[in-house]
């Protein structure tokens, strides 16, 4: 959460010449509601096997930039449906980037807790190590304006070993 997966992801798709689809912004547009309700009427479960089913479809595109929600990785499917759909780049920030990013957002529902901080580092902790599993790049953002992110991201991508 706040590693700027979709502001990056719109950039790095018009450089690239690709469409640009986050997940959670199309599980929104087909059912009309926003992440926090869904959450609300479903819970956690429901949420997830919302986007299970949408980063399956998405990654079955070619040629398209997808940014995730940051609870994606914990789905052995999700991992596997990144991993074989093409380049899986991890953004990583800081819980003290995340916590600045986040601290005025109310669209993050795992964050409505009273020590949002200590939630980003525990979330943190359960899930870097799945976005290293199956990250091509992992890449820092923190203090990094995303235009420099972006110039970062394509000059590493040339230089991968095909797949």
């Amino acid at each position: 959460m706040g590693a700027g997966k979709s502001t990056i992801g719109r950039l790095l798709a018009k450089e690239l010449r690709l469409p640009f689809k986050d997940s959670d912004k199309e599980i929104e547009l087909r059912t009309g509601a926003n992440i926090p309700w869904i959450f609300d009427k479903e819970g956690e479960p429901g949420f997830r096997d919302r986007e299970q089913a949408m980063i399956a479809e998405l990654c079955a595109f070619d040629g398209v930039v997808l940014a995730t929600g940051g609870g994606a990785v914990m789905r052995d499917a999700n991992r596997k449906a990144l991993h074989e759909g093409g380049r899986v780049v991890y953004l990583h920030a800081s819980v003290e980037q995340q916590v600045g990013r986040t601290s005025r957002d109310r669209n993050r529902p795992l964050l409505r807790t009273a020590n949002p901080e200590k939630t980003l580092r525990d979330l943190l902790a359960i899930r870097d190590p799945l976005y290293r599993e199956i990250a091509d790049l992992v890449v820092e953002t923190d203090e990094r304006p995303p235009r420099m992110v972006v110039l970062d991201i394509l000059d590493r991508l040339v230089q991968l070993p095909p797949r």
